[in-house]
């Protein structure tokens, strides 16, 4: 029996408010540095490494751009582009996956990129790039 979890039902909030009609997040994308410390007597003439810095990445997310939603807007504080627009906004994010335990991934971001798009056939929808201040929490 499989033990997948269907994705369907995850949540994004800022700052204790769920961003409005999110259709697909993505990451965090984490990643670490390695440092050569390869030598004259590396065995076998093998470069060799350590660990680095640790860099909690981005977080990406597409949604149903609602202008004056606030969630979105530049108007209010709760909003995506108005934390854009802030030069010293960091907010706390909350991942929320849709498990039967409820696992979260808490991090405080940084909104780096908010970029709506407006086809003739379509819905009015937006991306929007979170970079990632410090350790995301898995719990």
């Amino acid at each position: 029996m499989t033990q997948a979890v269907n994705a369907f039902g995850a949540t994004l909030t800022k700052d204790g408010v769920e961003i409005a009609e999110v259709t697909n997040i993505g990451g965090p994308g984490l990643a670490r540095d390695t440092l050569e410390v390869t030598h004259h007597k590396s065995p076998n003439m093998w470069r060799e490494f350590i660990k680095g810095l640790k860099d909690g990445g981005e977080v990406s997310l597409d949604l149903n751009f609602m202008p004056f939603n606030s969630t979105h807007n530049a108007s209010l504080a709760t909003g995506l582009l108005s934390d854009f627009s802030d030069d010293t906004a960091i907010s706390e994010f909350v991942l929320t996956f849709p498990d039967a335990g409820g696992t979260t991934w808490t991090f405080d971001g940084i909104v780096t990129g908010f970029e709506p798009a407006s086809p003739f056939d379509d819905k009015l929808s937006a991306s929007v790039t979170i970079k990632v201040a410090g350790q995301p929490v898995l719990a």
